[in-house]
């Protein structure tokens, strides 16, 4: 299948907010999570609830293996690797939300200069109105202080950031893979790339975090609360398998630049979430990013049928 220049019809427009939903309530899973796990073992259960048991129900994907590869270690290791370092470190749930659409400037540059895909009218206004937005939400660190907001630290915003350049990587990548083999399986793709980041996180948790070998006594296991059990399990399953695999569909059928900016989206999600579940303050100046980021979605998303093209 291949992707086309016609606008998204509304079961595709319907799978793309359904992905917006499953992860703007993905940082709150990651904030509970993070509160029992370092960030590299969180990383390691998240990606093996993932993928077992359904690598026993899913034959591989009809891929060549550099692609799942590939995938794996951009959207696994690479984007949450450095995001959940930085909900640790100091990041707002609600704020990491927002800061993770970045991806729509790297995906769109990549889509450039990698696949020749030229944003239209509507995209470009949108990605301006982004813009705008995100520089709302960097003004908390503008100031005497330039402590940001909440517990919201520098190094949690530069490692976000470099969570979403790692989310455009990913992107492309399941462009590109479209591109090489055109009839491969979304879900077996997710599915089977999950498998990469799992050996990779749980050396980094070997080498780097203290108290790793407490894991081998089940006294640790048993003591680790429900609440984070049950956000591995989100994490794994709908976060990864369900709402990667929905986004891995679009991006086969639809230009990386068209798809990317739906996840505009995910930001006013995880902020509702973050100020409800987690009772995250939220600024003026990211109230006002907000207004721009869904204007900036609307544009996008409405901008074609309105004739801005």
């Amino acid at each position: 299948m291949t992707h086309t220049s016609r606008p998204m019809g509304a079961a595709d427009l319907l799978m793309a907010l359904a992905v917006v939903v499953l992860w703007g309530l993905n940082f709150i899973a990651m904030k509970y999570g993070l509160r029992s796990f370092s960030p590299f073992q969180l990383g390691a259960l998240r990606y093996l609830s993932a993928c077992l048991p359904m690598v026993l129900l899913v034959r591989p994907p009809r891929i060549h293996w550099k692609w799942v590869v590939a995938y794996g270690l951009f959207v696994g290791l690479g984007q949450f690797g450095f995001l959940f370092l930085a909900l640790k470190v100091g990041m707002a749930a609600g704020l990491a939300s927002v800061l993770m659409q970045t991806q729509v400037f790297f995906t769109a540059t990549l889509g450039l200069v990698l696949l020749r895909e030229r944003p239209g009218r509507a995209l470009k206004i949108g990605m301006g109105l982004a813009a705008l937005g995100l520089l709302c939400f960097t003004m908390d660190f503008v100031g005497p202080s330039g402590r940001g907001a909440g517990a919201t630290t520098l190094a949690g915003f530069g490692l976000t950031l470099c969570a979403a350049a790692m989310w455009a990587g990913s992107n492309i990548v399941a462009r590109r893979a479209q591109a090489h083999t055109p009839d491969y399986d979304p879900l077996s793709f997710v599915v089977w790339s999950s498998l990469v980041p799992v050996l990779p996180f749980v050396a980094l948790s070997a080498w780097l975090d203290p108290d790793a070998s407490r894991w081998l006594e089940w006294a640790a296991v048993a003591e680790v609360p429900l609440i984070a059990w049950l956000s591995i399990a989100y994490l794994g399953w709908a976060a990864t398998v369900v709402g990667y695999a929905m986004w891995t569909r679009l991006l086969k059928r639809h230009p990386a630049n068209r798809v990317a900016p739906f996840s505009l989206g995910v930001p006013v999600v995880g902020l509702a979430a973050g100020m409800l579940v987690l009772g995250e303050a939220v600024t003026p100046w990211q109230w006002a990013g907000i207004a721009c980021v869904v204007t900036a979605l609307g544009c996008v998303m409405l901008g074609p049928r309105l004739g801005i093209k």
